[in-house]
């Protein structure tokens, strides 16, 4: 049996895919990122009518003031377009529109708006049901307040120092530590002034706009200052916070998961770790949407993913005469495979002699050094959410894990 025979092949894989995941995106050929998410309210357009807001967003979904805003945009249901920025080599047409040159941007019924927080406001003004500021006049008074001091009570400068601060002195990192945790507990006190899990009576601006920064910090601490925010017993209400947060759809659509996070503070501030990742959630990596999701989008974005490992992962070195060709037969196999047991595997890695053929002999060393970089590249490479939900990440990292223990 030939190797490309040993799977189904990517039409098959697809379609399967997509009787089990609503998730699609726009394809956006020779372009970054090379597809791009289709906000669940678009549907509510009439044929050829124009979206109202445009959102101005970094091309990496990393801004965690971006994030803010597409949370806002998708929790209010509201029908918008999105222009990617590169942020190493912004646009002039865009600097030249935005007075900070910053990134989210947006055009709101074509008024322009920058500043994250501004840019919620103005929303919550243009479209205010569902409202996310409290109808209340004595409560919504002291979520604006609150939205205020989110951006000036000094907890995200405490929390990012303590984080990134290259620090050799055990007396200082732990000053900072007890700043930072000072900071916390100002959170831990605020979330208990009114009932349920959220800052205010029900779920509002304050809640998307520490969002972003608890989610990576509660990511990026314990591997980077082995501190731990998520079960840890001093905060319980941050951590009920974050059980609430993980209850809406719209969460699960824009933000990160713990991966990405933790490669993108390696690579942008160059922090080195000193604790182990935490742990693949079990509860997305086996769960069904999440595997198809992840299968969709590898299925669907294949020759994206192909070209790039082809290009970046050194997996060329390992050419014979220099025909790529059968490199790359490999690691389209390879890829088919993964997307296969994303969609059918039962949790177990691959039995040894699958990735061999139908004889079930062991698989030659090459095609598995090939296999191997193909899927750890592609492992650490994927970005969510510019690639993939969060959940599907964690469900397509688990998988390549198994998958690449089938191979040794």
């Amino acid at each position: 049996m030939a190797i490309q025979d040993a799977v189904s092949n990517w039409e098959q894989l697809l379609e399967t895919a997509r009787k089990n995941t609503p998730a699609r995106r726009v394809k956006r050929p020779g372009q970054a990122p090379s597809t791009a998410p289709i906000p669940s309210s678009l549907h509510k357009l009439p044929p050829d009518t124009k979206a109202p807001v445009l959102l101005y967003r970094d091309t990496n979904s990393w801004c965690p003031f971006c994030e803010r805003v597409w949370f806002a945009l998708e929790e209010k249901e509201i029908p918008f377009e999105t222009e990617f920025i590169d942020l190493s080599n912004k646009p002039k047409w865009y600097t030249d529109l935005v007075p900070t040159t910053l990134v989210p941007g947006a055009k709101i019924e074509g008024k322009l708006v920058y500043e994250s927080k501004d840019i919620l406001l103005a929303l919550e003004e243009r479209f205010p049901t569902p409202a996310l500021l409290p109808e209340d006049s004595e409560e919504n008074a002291v979520a604006r307040q609150w939205v205020e001091e989110s951006e000036t009570n000094g907890f995200r400068d405490i929390a990012y120092k303590f984080l990134r601060e290259k620090v050799t002195d055990a007396d200082e990192l732990a000053k900072l530590q007890a700043e930072f945790e000072a900071k916390l507990d100002e959170l831990e006190q605020t979330l208990g002034k009114y009932p349920g899990p959220y800052f205010l009576s029900n779920f509002s601006l304050v809640d998307i706009l520490y969002s972003p920064h608890l989610d990576r910090l509660a990511a990026n601490l314990p591997v980077y200052r082995q501190y731990h925010i998520k079960g840890n017993p001093r905060y319980p209400r941050i951590n009920a916070w974050f059980d609430a947060l993980n209850q809406r759809p719209a969460y699960h659509r824009v933000k990160s998961d713990n991966i990405t996070n933790n490669l993108l503070l390696r690579r942008r501030w160059g922090v080195e770790p000193i604790g182990n990742p935490l742990p693949l959630d079990p509860a997305e990596s086996e769960a069904i949407q999440f595997r198809a999701e992840a299968a969709e989008r590898l299925s669907d974005n294949r020759e994206a993913a192909i070209g790039d490992i082809l290009r970046n992962s050194g997996v060329q070195a390992l050419a014979v005469d220099g025909d790529v060709s059968a490199v790359q037969e490999v690691v389209d196999f390879h890829l088919r495979l993964l997307a296969d047991y994303l969609i059918n595997g039962n949790g177990e890695p691959l039995p040894g002699g699958r990735t061999g053929g139908k004889d079930g002999n062991t698989i030659d060393p090459k095609i598995a050094a090939i296999g191997a970089i193909t899927l750890a590249y592609l492992r650490n490479r994927i970005c969510a959410p510019r690639d993939m939900s969060a959940g599907a990440a964690t469900a397509f990292r688990a998988a390549a894990d198994k998958v690449l223990a089938s191979l040794y």
